[in-house]
């Protein structure tokens, strides 16, 4: 879910263009929740393979990654979330609920014949098990594009590369990587993405978004210890927002009274009693060092084989895959001689 900051957002809407040769740390977990909402059959089904895993997920990941690379010279970094905060379990449980609730209604509707209102739910229903992160992690790995293991929330971890500069940015639908202090957030790294709108039954088009941490703040007069306080107001993954205070209202309160502690009592009363635990999350998560964003040769020969032979891929897709990746890496190798090797 993330924190709803959207009232208050200074952002720029960019495009791919604009993007192009930027290296991104990218939420893996938000990525693939996507796929798995919106690439599946006109009743709502997934796509799954011969033996009915899911390869929805896969089918997003392969020709998304491949043509954000080679038509863009992106470099990507994907990382995958570790072990989620304690803290986290409430909202952990509110969207199994979400999804159980949403797989009763779709398959009330689906019985009805309601298509249109089927899909509608399905979107809701998506789950990541381990077989599906795997799968993802090893055709990232075929592909030579690098991944990484969070030890705990994946935004915190992108937010931290960005931080040190090994990527320029980090890339995910939620605003959560600016409380975890990335210097640039982009939003909606797609190329013709859509987002599925439950409450309206519709999808909307979506087009990159721009972030600058520091240009946010200085709009707002605000630090980013504030901006974490305003979260908590408003709702955080770790805990629900105090009732009647939405993004506005928030901002307006940490710019008069200056932090959690200094809030008048009505809003107090109204504060989690782990408050400053929250804060602790965001400004001292945990991260590791250990990794590495350089890219891996391409293999293809393993890589036909996953997806052609254990995953019932079109073998004319897959040489389409093959050949933008080997087009990047010509045209990289041409950029590193004509600087030098640099």
């Amino acid at each position: 879910m993330g924190v709803n900051l959207t009232p208050i957002m200074v952002k720029e809407v960019t495009s791919l263009d604009t993007l192009r040769g930027r290296s991104m740390a990218v939420d893996a977990f938000n990525v693939l929740h996507q796929f798995l909402a919106l690439i599946r059959t006109r009743e709502g089904r997934l796509l799954t393979d011969r033996e009915g895993r899911v390869t929805s997920h896969l089918v997003g990941l392969v020709f998304r990654t491949t043509r954000l690379i080679a038509e863009h010279r992106m470099r990507l970094v994907f990382v995958f979330d570790g072990r989620p905060p304690s803290l986290k379990r409430a909202e952990v449980e509110r969207r199994r609920v979400v999804k159980r609730k949403a797989e009763e209604e779709y398959e009330t509707a689906l019985e009805a014949g309601d298509y249109a209102k089927a899909f509608s739910k399905a979107v809701q229903t998506g789950g990541l098990d381990s077989t599906a992160i795997e799968d993802a992690k090893r055709l990232l790995g075929l592909l030579g594009v690098p991944w990484v293991q969070a030890p705990g929330e994946g935004e915190a971890q992108a937010s931290h590369m960005a931080r040190r500069g090994d990527v320029w940015a980090a890339s995910t639908r939620d605003y959560d990587s600016l409380l975890f202090g990335a210097p640039r957030l982009v939003r909606y790294l797609t190329i013709q993405g859509q987002e599925w709108l439950p409450s309206k039954g519709r999808a909307r088009r979506l087009e990159p978004e721009l972030i600058e941490l520091d240009a946010f703040l200085g709009h707002h007069g605000i630090t980013r210890e504030q901006l974490i306080d305003l979260a908590i107001l408003v709702g955080t993954d770790f805990n629900p927002g105090i009732k009647g205070i939405g993004p506005k209202t928030a901002l307006k309160l940490v710019r008069e009274h200056g932090r959690l502690e200094e809030m008048p009592e009505k809003v107090a009363s109204g504060l989690p009693e782990q408050y400053e635990e929250i804060r602790r999350l965001y400004l001292e998560p945990d991260v590791t060092d250990d990794y590495t964003v350089e890219e891996r040769p391409l293999r293809e020969e393993e890589l036909a084989a996953f997806l052609c032979d254990e995953r019932a891929f079109s073998k004319q897709r897959v040489e389409i895959v093959i050949n933008r990746m080997r087009q990047a890496s010509s045209q990289k190798s041409l950029t590193d001689w004509l600087r030098g090797g640099a």
